[in-house]
Formats: C-alpha cells, structure tokens, sequence
C-alpha cells in the first residue's frame, strides 16, 4: 500500500497506451472477424514459409498469413482476406451473359440469376430446358473458371447451377503451377467465412466481454459489499484492456480464440482477487481498531505467498502449452500468459488499493454525514 500510487501510475500508463494501440494501429482481426478464406494442407517436398509468402504475394494475394503447422512436416495454414474468387463486375457480366445467350432460345425466359455472396456458384432459373454447354460458355466469358454446369432441384423447375473455381481452388493451382512437384495436395481443411458473418461474429465478441463483466460486477456487489464490487470490476476490466494492448501491438491475430482466452482471462482475474478480499473481509472484523488501509496491507501480506504460488503453477502448465502445443494453442496460451501475469499483479496492487482509496472518498464521508444525521435526530428528539 505504501507504494500503491507508483503501481496506480504504473496501471494507468499501461491502459492508457492499450486504449491507444486499439485505435492505432488497431487489432490484426483475424477471419473470424474480417472474413476471409483459410486453408490448411501440406506440400510436396520442402517449402518455407517466406518462399510461400513470396509465391503468394505474386499470385495476388498481398498480406495472406502464412502460419506453419508444427505436428506435420512441410504443412501450412495459408489464411487470406480473399472470400470470393469474382468481382461484384464479373457478378453482373455473368447475369449479362446469360440474358443475352438465352434472349435467341424460342420459349425460354430467365426468371432469376442468382450469385451467392461467397461467389462459388450460379443458380439460374428459367421457364424452359436448355443445352448446359451454352450456359457453361455464357458464364466462361465473364472470365471466370467453371468446374462443372448441372440441372438443380426437380426436372419440372428448368433450374441449373454452375460451380464456380473459389479462392481456396485458384490458389492451391496457382501454388501447384509455380512450386511444380513441392506444391501442395488436396487440403486437410478449408474454411471461409462471409465479410457480414465476420461482423457478426465480432459485434458477439464484444457483447459477450460486456455481459460477463456487468454480471461479475453484480456477483461481486452481492457477494462481498457494494465498497469492494467496483475495484474488482476495474482490475478485472484493466487485465483484459492490457492483454489486448500487448495483443495489438505485436499485431498477433486477434480472434475467437481469443475472445474466449480473455473471457478466461475476466474469471481468473476476479477469482484472483475475491480471494484478496475474502481475507480482508475477515480481517475487517479481527482488526476493528485498525484503519483499511493497515487491515489491506496485512491480508495482502498474508495472501502473498499464496497468490504467487497458485499463479506460479497455473503459468507452468500454460508455459508448456505455448512452448509445445501446435500454433493455435500457443495463440491462446500466448494470451493466457500475459493475462495471468497482469491478473496475479492487479489483484495484489490495482484491486485492493482502489477499494481502500474508494472508501475513503465516497464510503466514509457518506457514513460520516449519516451519522451527523443520527445525532441531530436524537437531539431533536
């Protein structure tokens, strides 16, 4: 206590400069949040991972992250911002193409040309049958790759789908045509998520942070007192601002992963520090001659071995994931580290000395004037 405000300035300069990293230059989101096409899949023969950078920076996609896979040799996980393989412009010139090659066909109308957003295929609806080998060209000339053009749904509903070439297959080929025989197989696993679903996902995210935070805030206020419930929350809430601070800075990928790390992060953080103030709950009642501020310095003194000794364990046990587990467990276990390291320090030197510092500038002037209260009331009386 008797340095709380060096560690106050300490805290404070430390979220002031996160708040400022989270506007600039602002969290590296990964696919989950920006949308985007991820691929895992190994190659051929011995390939690093600047080449693979390189290799995909001149087939076009600028910035794909390139993470290699640590349990199987020569594999990668390519992630790009890429969701759709053709252009809004190509989306109109291919329903132009097709009005315009079925205009000539005596009874056939097109009824509807749809393109998903993803941009994988095309469902054309008309009034009457036709040879797929024309639709095939009228939807090649919009300068899009066509992997097959077959009838959809019943033979009455005159409906065809084109599959379309997507992102993951334009760039595994474009991979196998530079790398020759080291280029990659079929891949282990693809997955793509919308720009819209990305937002979604990311406005959940946040929500999610929100409502845990205000119903630990409630536990707390019930749980303990109404005196220790906003300390807890503010150390708990400056645990998750600083691990994303740090997160943003080394513009690591910021995703639901670990979203859910700092939701870890929020428990162990407020766990953490309720067993900081269970002591000094107890301590209140053994030491009545004594001031908060003495009865903090004491429990915090009796709870330190205990704090550092439970932290110590949990950091070896997350230390071994990050040094051994694959790459998506080390990103969580990254989170893990710092968040359990700035937990264990807020509970000892952000939590406790805000409490005291809160009860003596709000409590325990409004005791003082219900008291003054009390005593005039008698006097009357």
């Amino acid at each position: 206590m008797r340095h709380r405000r060096v560690y106050m300035a300490i805290s404070f300069t430390l979220v002031t400069a996160s708040i400022a990293a989270i506007f600039y230059p602002g969290p590296n989101y990964g696919t989950d949040f920006l949308g985007g096409t991820e691929i895992q899949v190994a190659f051929g023969g011995e390939v690093s991972s600047t080449e693979l950078r390189s290799a995909l920076g001149e087939l076009g996609y600028e910035g794909a992250d390139v993470v290699a896979v640590v349990e199987q040799e020569n594999a990668y996980i390519i992630r790009t911002r890429e969701f759709s393989a053709i252009s809004d412009e190509q989306k109109e010139q291919i329903r132009t193409n097709v009005e315009t090659a079925l205009g000539g066909v005596e009874g056939v109308d097109v009824q509807r040309v749809r393109i998903p957003e993803g941009g994988d295929k095309v469902r054309i609806e008309l009034t009457g049958d036709v040879d797929e080998a024309m639709l095939r060209t009228a939807v090649e000339e919009a300068g899009v790759q066509v992997i097959r053009v077959a009838r959809f749904g019943t033979a009455s509903a005159h409906t065809y789908e084109a599959q379309l070439a997507g992102v993951a297959t334009e760039l595994l080929e474009g991979l196998r045509d530079r790398l020759g025989d080291r280029g990659p197989g079929t891949p282990d696993r693809i997955e793509r998520v919308g720009p819209r679903a990305g937002a979604q996902l990311r406005d959940a995210a946040i929500k999610s942070l929100l409502y845990a935070i205000a119903f630990i805030m409630v536990y707390v206020a019930f749980r303990f007192d109404l005196r220790f419930a906003p300390g807890g929350v503010i150390a708990m809430a400056h645990d998750a601002i600083i691990t994303v601070g740090i997160y943003v800075l080394l513009q690591k990928e910021f995703n639901l992963t670990i979203i859910a790390a700092l939701l870890t992060i929020v428990g162990y953080s407020i766990n953490d520090t309720i067993v900081v103030y269970d002591r000094i709950r107890e301590n209140l009642g053994r030491y009545r001659d004594k001031s908060l501020y003495d009865v903090i310095n004491i429990s915090t003194s009796q709870m330190l071995s205990r704090t550092i000794m439970t932290s110590g364990t949990t950091l070896l046990s997350v230390s071994a994931f990050f040094i051994w587990g694959t790459s998506v467990i080390r990103d969580i276990s990254f989170a893990l580290f710092i968040g359990i390291l700035i937990g264990t320090y807020s509970s000892i030197y952000v939590a406790a000395p805000l409490t005291e510092w809160m009860d003596r500038r709000f409590f325990s002037k409004a005791k003082a004037r219900a008291r003054r209260a009390r005593s005039k009331q008698r006097k009357k009386a």
